[in-house]
């Protein structure tokens, strides 16, 4: 690719924040995992509809700041010129339908959750970002996409299929007036076990954003502080026991999870507080995005699970590929 082709390329992948998709699947696979399910066609749809709104709200918050971004960011797409103001509004529009419309293929619920997504991200660009409640709507953004990704899971779950009555030569012993065995099938765990991780990631990015408001002036010492709070509470949340049963490798694994947590969003969070410039507090937020993989790959393998520990392990292998887009392209 060369050229003007490989240079609108380029403004594209920095305008729709490519570095960042690679925290975007984490989101539903948690969602399933908490839940003890398997990824099913449900959670590729919410994965689906997560990467929509996700790049929607990308290109829809350069759009809505790009007078700002002219004083304060003029190398953006936006106000540089390698995307126009209407392009950019098109694709947030379009990005914005085709995830809504795969998420009403995963069911009414989902489609419930992923209309309640789109409308947190739609206010938060256009309205919200620079008031107080802004942090509050971005986190509320990623606990309702980990939400989504469970919801959608439970809907396309197999269901436990009728009881099967005891074989003849199992009864024929058995007194008359006695009452036959039954076998109860095993309920599968509804998405309300979800809210907990959700509630998780939406600290997580409350402390992340808030910072974030500081990226292009810096000078806020106490924000990057109480973000630090955040994450080593998180950190030490997430780094708790799983159940007994767990295998031993479970334990270790989420001690290693946490640790990759908090090295990833502690250490530039740190350096943000202690020199609170434009750069380190950028420093801070890329971190932070990026921290999302491990926390929630931690979150998946919190029950002990077969399914939670190798979504755990699906979820980390996308930190790589977070790691060398960020090098390229910035998630901020």
């Amino acid at each position: 690719m060369r050229g003007p082709l490989r240079d609108t390329a380029r403004a594209w992948a920095e305008l729709l924040r490519i570095s960042a998709w690679p925290t975007v699947p984490g989101d539903a696979l948690t969602g399933a995992a908490v839940l003890a399910l398997r990824p099913n066609r449900g959670t590729a749809l919410a994965l689906g509809t997560s990467l929509c709104l996700y790049t929607a709200g990308m290109a829809l918050n350069d759009w809505a700041d790009h007078a700002e971004d002219a004083q304060e960011r003029p190398e953006r797409p936006l106000p540089s010129g390698r995307v126009t103001p209407r392009a950019a509004l098109a694709a947030a529009t379009a990005l914005t339908a085709t995830g809504l419309a795969l998420a009403a293929r995963a069911g009414r619920p989902a489609l419930a959750l992923a209309t309640a997504l789109a409308t947190t991200v739609w206010a938060y660009d256009l309205r919200l970002k620079h008031t107080p409640a802004g942090p509050a709507a971005m986190a509320a953004a990623r606990a309702l996409d980990l939400l989504l990704g469970a919801t959608a899971t439970h809907h396309r779950a197999p269901r436990p299929g009728p009881v099967t009555p005891p074989a003849p030569a199992a009864t024929a012993h058995r007194p008359p007036h006695a009452a036959a065995p039954t076998a109860a099938p095993t309920a599968p765990v509804r998405p309300p076990a979800a809210l907990p991780p959700a509630l998780a990631l939406a600290a997580h990015t409350y402390g992340v954003t808030a910072v974030s408001r500081h990226e292009t002036q810096g000078g806020s010492t106490r924000t990057p502080l109480a973000a630090l709070a955040a994450t080593l509470a998180l950190a030490a949340r997430t780094a708790q026991p799983p159940p007994p049963t767990a295998p031993a490798p479970v334990h270790l694994l989420r001690s290693l999870l946490a640790t990759t947590y908090l090295r990833t969003a502690g250490t530039p969070l740190l350096h943000a507080a202690l020199n609170p410039s434009p750069p380190f507090t950028q420093r801070a937020v890329g971190g932070g995005i990026r921290a999302l993989v491990p926390l929630q790959a931690a979150l998946a393998a919190r029950n002990g699970t077969r399914t939670g520990t190798a979504t755990a392990l699906a979820v980390l292998g996308l930190a790589p590929a977070a790691r060398a887009l960020a090098r390229k392209v910035s998630p901020t």
